[in-house]
């Protein structure tokens, strides 16, 4: 049986990722008590009496944590502290021959919400030559509030919440968004996309789109139709009656992709849950390949 230890546990991610894992037989949870949660000689022997330790902590505390495993044990890092770090996979099997590299790893970064869907859209795009690498792209990305964490997840849920929350809001205006780095390195651009992330009043959901000029949708379809087949990610050509929500896959753990337009004007679409694909559900998916389980044991989808 596998111990699995969460450092950060109390968090959006990490509760996520318990209650996921609780739920199953083959897992042993290491846990600790409410005092111990920040004392670093128990996170030390927690992660070092762990087989796989999913860091769920912000960038600064995730850095400090590694420094307290040991070789032996699996770090599956939720945060962006090592997305395009040298000696960490990044956690997304999708990608060509990326599930060897994650099944051999130690060190394993799991790729942010806004991220995922992009890429998903993206690199086997670039990969078969329908993008070229230096193509300079837009993305807009639509989520839902829980992925600001605690803090924005009270903020919204306040019942005295200022009246602009009751409509979407655009953020990381300055463009220098901490998705940006792995969206380009991942799919091997030379320019990050102009990028609008959107943060709208419910709880989970996302929904990226990235538009296209002069482009063969059909193709499209079918290198997405080959490329996703392990379940979790799933080529889609059904709508909901002309509309695609961003909340469809709310609470599950997998991932619609959709292409719609004509030759001259086309939008990728990637549907799916900020907290699922784009965080917990990712994460748990990466350990299922270190367990050499299927992807998607634990998985909602």
């Amino acid at each position: 049986m596998a111990k699995v230890f969460i450092d950060g546990a109390a968090g959006t991610t990490g509760l996520k990722i318990y209650d996921r894992l609780n739920a199953r037989s083959d897992i042993e949870l290491i846990t600790l008590a409410e005092d111990q949660r920040k004392d670093e000689s128990a996170r030390a022997d927690a992660m070092r009496r762990s087989d796989i330790t999913f860091l769920c902590l912000p960038d600064d505390a995730a850095i400090k944590a590694v420094e307290l495993a040991d070789d032996k044990t699996v770090i599956i890092d939720t945060s962006t502290a090592h997305r395009i770090s040298d000696g960490w996979v990044y956690g997304m099997p999708e990608l060509a021959n990326q599930t060897d590299k994650i099944k051999t790893s130690k060190r394993i970064a799991n790729p942010g919400c806004h991220a995922s869907g992009f890429i998903a859209l993206v690199a086997p795009l670039v990969s078969e030559g329908l993008i070229d690498k230096s193509e300079k792209l837009s993305c807009f990305s639509l989520t839902g509030y829980s992925g600001g964490g605690k803090k924005m997840i009270a903020e919204y849920e306040s019942e005295d919440r200022d009246d602009l929350y009751e409509a979407p809001r655009q953020y990381g205006l300055t463009q220098s968004h901490k998705h940006l780095p792995e969206m380009k390195k991942v799919c091997g651009l030379d320019f990050a996309p102009a990028f609008c992330p959107v943060v709208a009043p419910f709880y989970s959901g996302m929904q990226v789109t990235v538009p296209l000029f002069d482009t063969d949708i059909e193709k499209i379809k079918e290198i997405y139709a080959q490329t996703y087949t392990n379940g979790v990610i799933k080529y889609c050509d059904a709508s909901e009656n002309g509309f695609i929500s961003a909340a469809s896959l709310s609470g599950k753990d997998g991932m619609y992709v959709y292409v719609y337009g004509n030759s001259e004007r086309a939008i990728l679409c990637a549907v799916y849950d900020n907290l699922g694909k784009g965080a917990s559900g990712a994460a748990i998916q990466n350990m299922n390949i270190i367990l050499d389980e299927e992807q998607t044991k634990g998985l909602i989808l």
